[in-house]
């Protein structure tokens, strides 16, 4: 299947993937306060993302393909770093500062963050350069999210 026949599907998985985030901010952030630490819900969201991760590998057969090796550049690895941060800091903030808050600067974030990606290439991603059009269209996205969340 090709990316073109595939986008529906991919799109359609990625809008669930956006719909988890503010439930996992607001589910990890009640564990959080209820549990008086959000290092201790986050290592509790860790632990059980890593054992669906396992066994999907089992599941698989990628178990195997789970290696440290000079062969890929090491900033490859790093994606847990982002993801630990994500996790902790929305643990934390989304009780004192609103799901609906931290997730809107969370939106801005990945918003600039992925245009960046996309014009330079990084990391391997396919090129797609900023232009006027692109840039309208990302300042509507963040102006839109900032009056979703307006109140009053």
């Amino acid at each position: 299947m090709t990316a073109n026949h595939a986008a529906p599907a991919f799109a359609a998985i990625m809008l669930l993937t956006g719909v988890g985030i503010p439930i996992l901010a607001a589910l990890n952030g009640g564990l959080g306060a209820r549990l008086g630490s959000p290092m201790a819900a986050s290592m509790i969201l860790f632990g059980l993302a890593f054992l669906i991760a396992a066994a999907g590998a089992l599941m698989t057969g990628s178990f195997g393909a789970v290696r440290f090796t000079g062969d890929i550049p090491v900033h490859f690895y790093f994606g847990g770093l982002f993801v630990a941060f994500y996790v902790i800091a929305v643990t934390f903030i989304a009780p004192r500062f609103g799901v609906g808050n931290a997730i809107f600067f969370v939106l801005v974030g990945q918003l600039v963050s992925a245009a960046t990606i996309d014009h330079f290439g990084l990391f391997g991603a396919i090129r797609s350069t900023i232009d006027l059009k692109r840039i309208a269209g990302i300042a509507l996205m963040i102006a839109g999210v900032w009056l979703a969340r307006r109140t009053g």
